[in-house]
């Protein structure tokens, strides 16, 4: 004689989260599984025909083995939001600004220390805004 508690099997399904309507449905397929229900018998009592039966049991046998596939452990890594990206993104900016600023004084320093070495840009002439003659008041 065996010690414990005995097996509850398909019952523990009443235990279990979700309409009852899909408790019932996961009840009768693991009866027809362990032999307790006929086929036949399941299709009645879900009112369903035969292939359909057979394709809600596959479909749940099939998302019951993906859940029990093994994992990767911990806390899975957060995904990257919008608000990442653009930090991402203003973070490389800082950073080719940064760069972009410290090459400006390198080239002053470089000015400073030789003065010979620059070039001038010449002096532009004084372009007037409005070059059309017009009447002088």
């Amino acid at each position: 004689m065996a010690r414990g508690r005995p097996p509850l099997g398909a019952e523990l399904v009443q235990q279990l989260d979700g309409s009852p309507q899909a408790r019932h449905r996961l009840l009768v397929i693991l009866q027809t599984l362990s032999g307790e229900l006929a086929v036949a018998a399941a299709c009645r009592l879900l009112s369903l025909g035969s292939t359909r039966f057979h394709q809600v049991r596959r479909q749940a046998l099939q998302e019951t083995l993906e859940a029990l596939e093994p994992r990767p452990r911990g806390r899975p890594a957060a995904r990257p939001g919008p608000q990442d990206e653009r930090i991402a993104e203003l973070e490389q900016q800082v950073q080719f600004l940064m760069m972009d600023l410290r090459a400006a004084q390198i080239r002053e320093e470089l000015a400073l220390a030789l003065p010979h070495l620059v070039r001038r840009a010449p002096a532009r002439a004084a372009v007037k805004k409005n070059a059309r003659p017009g009447p002088h008041r």
